[in-house]
């Protein structure tokens, strides 16, 4: 495992970048922001994380470790490659991205140039335990799993309206849930309130 590289730059281009390491020439793919920081001939250092496959390895470079650690976290999502996660790093700071994740904000990785909507809900659902503001960390912003249980619920076919009333009236049953802020027994708690829901339309609709 490389994870870094010092050496001097030896080239910079659209996507990726040259460094000398001992005589080796050791080529990075980064995103725009990375490569500014880079010039020709002086030295510098990139944190790295190598994804190897069958016919390639290839060296991701970063300006800062925390890059790096979200990108890493970024490609335990399903469908999300090293290219798209380097795509969303392109788009986003490393903490924007813990909140857009932790706050249920798909519509901030809807922004990333190869992820249209139901990726992006797939991102922020998949993410949502596993990043957090550092400002925060230990704990969920206050409130953050109502977005992640909207997009959950949306997800599954129900329209914003009918999740939304259905989120309100499960929690205000069980306060305590809400409060703890765990997003997958709220979703629990949210479908079993709507199969009641309607059960109970069911049975009015026989009797009438």
């Amino acid at each position: 495992m490389i994870s870094s590289l010092r050496g001097t730059v030896s080239h910079v281009g659209l996507n990726s970048a040259v460094l000398d390491v001992n005589g080796f020439g050791m080529q990075i793919l980064a995103t725009p922001q990375t490569l500014a920081t880079l010039r020709t001939g002086q030295e510098a250092q990139v944190f790295t994380a190598m994804i190897v496959r069958e016919d390639s390895m290839t060296l991701f470079g970063f300006e800062e470790a925390d890059q790096r650690e979200v990108f890493e976290t970024l490609l335990g999502v399903s469908g999300v490659g090293p290219r798209l996660a380097l795509a969303v790093l392109a788009v986003h700071t490393p903490e924007a991205i813990r909140v857009a994740a932790s706050s249920g904000d798909d519509k901030a990785f809807s922004k990333v140039p190869g992820i249209g909507p139901k990726g992006a809900r797939r991102i922020v659902l998949e993410l949502a335990d596993k990043l957090v503001p550092l400002g925060t960390a230990g704990a969920p912003p206050k409130n953050a799993w109502q977005g992640q249980v909207l997009t959950a619920m949306m997800g599954l076919g129900w329209s914003e309206k009918d999740a939304t009333s259905a989120i309100d009236a499960a929690t205000a049953e069980a306060p305590e849930v809400a409060a703890a802020g765990n997003v997958g027994e709220i979703l629990k708690l949210t479908l079993r309130r709507l199969g009641q829901d309607g059960a109970r339309a069911s049975a009015r609709s026989r009797v009438s």
